[in-house]
């Protein structure tokens, strides 16, 4: 059965409850959840709000009978049920010019066993796994050995590349 990994997080109410509620319709919708990281907590990242609270994160792995873009769906789905609102979101991009708005929750697929897809809904590996410390500092305790399917690097190489060229570019 295939596996997926899939980034949970948000910044806005109980983060500690939607995460719980979230791998919770994850596994009773999605399959079975076999790992979960702690929960880290981060600054946001890609937009800056002053008053933007901080994110919560949680990476998990789960085996699933769904197809990719069936699992795409059924996350989307999940999102909505938690409270997401993709309009409020772009509303609020549009009105701020920042490419990324404060959520209640994001269900994010990074990998889908070792498969490369690149449609116009689904890009998998997620294309910035190896950009976003929020996905790597999890990742490495769950998957620590995993291999990226494109790059051939393990989550503790892509965390020890980002952290040196953040320090370089100091």
């Amino acid at each position: 059965m295939p596996r997926a990994v899939i980034l949970t997080g948000g910044n806005t109410g109980d983060m500690k409850r939607r995460l719980q509620q979230a791998q919770q319709l994850i596994n009773e919708h999605v399959g079975a959840v076999l790992r979960c990281s702690h929960r880290y907590t981060s600054a946001p990242w890609g937009f800056s709000a002053p008053d933007a609270p901080d994110f919560s994160n949680q990476v998990l792995e789960v085996t699933t009978e769904l197809a990719p873009e069936s699992l795409l769906d059924a996350l989307q789905a999940i999102e909505r049920t938690l409270g997401r609102d993709r309009d409020a979101e772009r509303r609020e991009r549009e009105r701020t010019g920042q490419p990324y708005a404060s959520r209640t929750i994001d269900l994010d697929l990074l990998f889908y066993d070792d498969a490369v897809i690149d449609t116009p809904r689904l890009r998998v590996p997620h294309p910035q796994i190896a950009e976003r410390e929020f996905v790597l500092v999890p990742l490495c305790e769950i998957l620590r050995a995993k291999r990226h399917p494109v790059t051939g690097k393990t989550p503790v190489e892509m965390l020890d590349e980002l952290r040196n060229r953040t320090k370089n570019d100091d």
